[in-house]
């Protein structure tokens, strides 16, 4: 299977048979519009652009291609894409597609000199695996698709000294608005986060019990099969603190057990935990809680 590495919003128009774009930078699709299929083999694109899509009604014989996973999209869900990862879509052609949704693709150039340009990858769910989509109720469907349709309005009017800017400030709110929703998400499927969290602690548990040097949230995370940012985002809701402060938590934790009920040395203990070089695990653990780890240890040994 052929990888093309799609360089502006036309050519991707062209290769998809989608409707003519208003503007060479971003372009919104209404799925509703697209009469026809192109005849082509199955292609995995890689866009330098940004595309935000909502899809509903997708017939079994579509799947969406994302990095290295594929996901039927038989439900509606919002997805995000940011430049440069994989994406592909098969179909069957003998399968009739009734897809209602939308489409949305923004080219960084679009961005330049705004302040939405730094702070776009900001959003972490840019990088989130398919099958950590949003889910949108009613509601929230409606209010992002009012957003879509005047951010479409402003590109095909008359192009003005305000249009950039109106739209640059519609696409803001189209952001804040998902992660708003993306929020509320790691909260309403509370149950499975739980379950997520109760995996991440028993992972850290074997992992300090196995003395293999110290986590990394890249390592979690593919152990829980959930991408980085996704699980740094849902822990940040239902406790305060991403991935990486978590573990810290939890070395913490461990450090101070070892401290107050054996007899080994600091650099014992450091080793122990995964740290290569003791100074390392001091210096944590003095931000962690104002104490080196000795004076912790007379500290603690005070109060018995």
């Amino acid at each position: 299977m052929q990888v093309y590495n799609v360089k502006s919003i036309s050519e991707l128009h062209q290769l998809r048979g989608l409707p003519l774009t208003g503007h060479p930078l971003i372009s919104v699709v209404q799925f509703e519009t697209i009469t026809d299929v192109p005849a082509f083999e199955p292609k995995v694109l890689v866009p330098d652009f940004y595309m935000i899509a909502l899809k509903q009604n997708f017939a079994k014989g579509v799947k969406v291609k994302y990095g290295q996973q594929e996901y039927d999209f038989d439900a509606g869900v919002l997805s995000f894409m940011a430049p440069g990862q994989l994406f592909g879509m098969e179909i069957d052609r003998q399968t009739l597609i009734n897809a209602k949704g939308w489409m949305m693709m923004v080219h960084p150039d679009f961005l330049w000199n705004t302040s939405l340009a730094k702070k776009m990858r900001q959003y972490a769910f840019f990088d989130y695996a398919v099958n950590e989509a949003l889910f949108l109720s009613d509601k929230e469907e409606n209010t992002l698709m009012q957003l879509v349709n005047n951010i479409e309005q402003e590109i095909h009017a008359n192009i003005d000294s305000f249009s950039h800017n109106i739209i640059i400030s519609l696409l803001e709110s189209l952001l804040n608005y998902s992660e708003r929703f993306y929020q509320r998400q790691f909260l309403t499927r509370r149950k499975s986060s739980h379950q997520l969290l109760e995996q991440l602690d028993t992972l850290l548990e074997e992992h300090f019990k196995s003395v293999a040097g110290l986590p990394t949230v890249s390592s979690i995370a593919t152990q829980l099969h959930v991408s980085a940012d996704y699980l740094s985002g849902m822990l940040k809701a239902l406790t305060g603190l991403n991935t990486q402060q978590l573990i810290h938590e939890k070395l913490i934790e461990k450090a101070k057990l070892q401290l107050s009920t054996t007899s080994l040395s600091v650099s014992e203990i450091a080793y122990q935990l995964g740290f290569e070089h003791p100074q390392s695990f001091s210096k944590l653990f003095k931000t962690k809680t104002n104490l080196s780890p000795l004076a912790f240890r007379q500290s603690f040994h005070k109060l018995f």
